[in-house]
């Protein structure tokens, strides 16, 4: 009988982390959800960035609470987080500086800037990757335009999960997954495209070789074995560290045979296939889907799609206004509004850092010429229905460049707990949903570290464990009509 196995994932979001205790028994998976803590960044002289140092040491507080259980000695610890943003290390091991959060305005204008260098055609071409202006590219473009001393300073560049599990083990590593989301990656090589890099005009003795998903990379940190009190070989461990790919790692897939798609659901929507080799045509690039590196060689073929961050930063406004609201009561509210009265397009770039979320949605309704939501319900209902509108929409031009027709759609995350979305989306894509596993990033992250100690063989060993431990709830398709006259009335035609 195989023995029991103790794992613990850090599984870092824009939002929030947490520590989660998984236990891989008897063919199946348990989870304790030991520590939450709040990750969100902070604005210092007008840029945006992480406060790394008081995530570091939640992470840490995480460990003592492991030892305090009783687990001084867990079979692996490893971390996963958002993409593209990185920190930039020196030759001596000194960090420089707060890794700088995705939303900050400096990479304006980088991609025009890119373009001058490396025509956009060509670079999809290379990457398969879509053409996000805060992608790790271009935020490394904008520290070469400005000269940046930190830039000429660093030896290393290190991805967020690579960052945090430096901090941990004291070594420096590059795991593909996350690394695939910088657009820096061949996708087809599946490493770094050095020429590509050197005709951008980035300095090559930054990026690290690569490591694949379930890769022990070192022991615990001396200092952080007396710290913590965890056992000196207990070992760090290189999960998918970008979050999707461990959620997508995953996904209950029971019927593999029938064509099935995802929907990672959280501060953003990842909806997408998982292919054995990236998909990378002109429809592909027309379309602006992605090509992001998987475990075991599978690739993400996906669009980033504004997600629950709408209703995030509506809730943070009102609470700026001295309401005090959970997110269970806005959902409750945008349930009782009427629907089929607005919806708002996803791709407009204000909606990624607006000042004030409930006014932008307002003002893009007011200039679509549609219905102004007034209330809170209303507001909340207009982003859900849009981003229902959005699923429907991308996963239909999915289908379309490759040639299929997705038969389930599987939504992992957080955004499971939204049983007002999961229903519009079932009705909006006319498909039935899959919903769950919640904690779907820190199964994959507990799964691939099991990999890594020879405790899971394979791909379908980990789908099975994980059909095993979850107990998804299926939301059948129901008010389809209702939904493609919405659709039509907003210009949607697929």
């Amino acid at each position: 009988m195989a023995r029991r196995r103790q794992f613990l994932a850090i599984d870092l979001g824009a939002e929030s982390g947490r520590a989660v205790l998984g236990v891989l028994e008897d063919g199946k998976i348990t989870l304790e959800v030991l520590h939450r803590f709040r990750t969100e960044g902070l604005t210092i002289l007008g840029t945006r960035q992480w406060d790394y140092a008081r995530i570091y040491e939640e992470i840490v507080a995480a460990l003592r609470m492991l030892a305090r259980r009783g687990i001084s000695s867990p079979d692996g610890i490893g971390v996963d987080t958002w993409g593209v943003d990185f920190a930039l290390v020196a030759a001596d091991g000194s960090v420089l500086g707060n890794p700088v959060a995705y939303r900050d305005k400096r990479t304006e204008g980088m991609q025009e800037y890119a373009f001058q260098r490396v025509p956009r055609e060509e670079i999809y071409r290379i990457t398969g990757i879509q053409f996000l202006p805060f992608n790790t590219v271009y935020q490394l473009l904008s520290l070469v335009k400005k000269e940046s001393p930190i830039l000429a300073a660093a030896e290393r560049l290190l991805l967020m999960g690579d960052f945090f599990a430096y901090l941990l083990s004291g070594r420096a590593s590059c795991e593909y997954t996350n690394a695939s989301t910088s657009q820096l990656i061949n996708a087809r090589a599946k490493d770094w495209d050095y020429g590509l890099i050197e005709r951008l005009g980035l300095p090559r003795r930054i990026f690290q070789e690569l490591i694949p998903p379930g890769t022990v990379i070192n022991s615990l940190h001396p200092q952080l074995v007396a710290e913590t009190g965890l056992a000196a070989h207990t070992r760090i461990i290189a999960p998918a560290t970008h979050d999707t790919a461990s959620a997508v790692a995953a996904v209950p897939v029971t019927e593999p045979q029938t064509p099935w798609a995802y929907l990672s659901s959280g501060t953003w929507s990842l909806l997408g296939a998982e292919l054995p080799a990236p998909h990378i045509t002109q429809e592909s690039l027309e379309a602006d889907f992605t090509n992001e590196g998987g475990v075991f060689g599978t690739i993400r073929f996906l669009k980033n799609i504004f997600g629950l961050w709408l209703v995030q930063e509506c809730r943070r406004q009102w609470e700026k206004e001295g309401e005090t609201l959970t997110y269970a009561q806005l959902t409750a509210e945008a349930a009782q509004s009427s629907p089929f009265v607005a919806a708002i397009s996803l791709d407009d770039s204000r909606l990624l850092a607006p000042d004030n979320m409930p006014q932008m949605i307002q003002t893009l309704c007011r200039e679509a010429g549609q219905p102004v939501p007034q209330t809170r319900g209303e507001i909340v209902r207009c982003a859900l229905e849009s981003l229902a509108l959005k699923y429907r929409q991308t996963l239909r031009a999915m289908d379309k460049i490759l040639g299929r027709t997705t038969q389930r759609l599987h939504l992992i995350g957080g955004g499971v707990q939204n049983t007002l979305l999961c229903q519009m989306t079932a009705d909006a894509c006319g498909i039935p949903v899959i919903a769950g596993p919640i904690e779907a990033t820190a199964l994959g992250n507990i799964g691939m570290q099991a990999v890594a100690v020879g405790a899971v063989r394979d791909h379908e060993e980990l789908r099975r464990i994980i059909a095993h431990s979850v107990e998804p709830v299926v939301y059948a398709p129901k008010n389809t009509d209702a939904w493609d006259r919405f659709a039509e009335r907003m210009g949607i035609s697929a």
